[in-house]
């Protein structure tokens, strides 16, 4: 098994290729894919929550830019956003001077669809999992409670805000720290890092959803659904990046808390 370093995780180098599974993987795709998570997400962020965007937000949003609020006060938020989109345009600017080929936007449509396609495939994978572990009916989500009274604007926004900043956080933060950590520190091979990372990714993924107000109950059904999925999300972040993992839970969550 061979998977990626931590580094490259956020889109795999343009040299490795050009057939889609590389170029998907390429941070001028992967990253430029996920921006229309970033400007719906905040638009329906601060239209829900007034000109002070002070109203409902994303769990892993509010842990992301709590330390630049708690530096820089109410222009937190502001700074956090102008940090990751500068490191973002800087990845992609780099990787469209090393190719110096143009966005195609077949690549693009297929991200799409396989996110579309991935998405579908958690949920069914994940619920009848879960079901068979626990000895449950299967199905594709437990929601907590006070998410469900939401809204669907609401709902949208959470599930967008799910797609981006969770995979931000515990993919792109804690799963490759965790990669990190285990070949430098551990001295563990690639496979045996990444396995490591995506095992302890998916319990503190898990665990992170029973906290706050709109925590789920920890139940134990609930905290084995989540784990599962953690596992999906980190397996599908090692090998496909952050652009596809990001849509592939943001289309989850729609489906599970707008559609269905």
């Amino acid at each position: 098994m061979s998977t990626a370093s931590p580094a490259a995780l956020l889109g795999k180098p343009a040299s490795s290729g050009s057939s889609y599974w590389a170029l998907s993987r390429a941070p001028r795709y992967s990253l430029t894919f996920a921006l229309p998570l970033l400007v719906a997400y905040e638009a329906l962020a601060a239209l829900l929550g007034g000109a002070g965007g002070g109203g409902l937000r994303n769990g892993a949003d509010v842990w992301l830019k709590t330390p630049f609020v708690a530096l820089l006060g109410p222009h937190g938020p502001l700074a956090f956003g102008v940090v990751i989109v500068a490191i973002a345009l800087a990845l992609v600017i780099r990787d469209l001077r090393r190719t110096r080929q143009p966005l195609r936007g077949d690549v693009f449509a297929g991200m799409l669809v396989e996110s579309a396609v991935m998405a579908v495939v958690c949920g069914l994978a994940v619920g009848m999992a879960t079901a068979r572990l626990m000895q449950t009916l299967p199905g594709l989500v437990i929601a907590a409670e006070p998410i469900a009274r939401l809204g669907v604007a609401s709902k949208l926004m959470i599930a967008l805000g799910a797609g981006l900043y969770e995979e931000l956080l515990f993919r792109v933060v804690l799963v490759s720290g965790l990669m990190w950590l285990a070949k430098r520190a551990i001295g563990l091979g690639p496979a045996a890092s990444a396995l490591m990372a995506t095992v302890g990714g998916a319990i503190i993924f898990a665990l992170a959803h029973h906290i706050g107000a709109y925590g789920e109950p920890l139940t134990a059904q609930a905290f084995t659904f989540r784990v599962l999925a953690g596992l999906f999300f980190s397996g599908l972040y090692v090998l496909r990046g952050f652009g596809i993992t990001a849509w592939t839970h943001a289309l989850y969550d729609v489906m599970v808390l707008v559609i269905r």
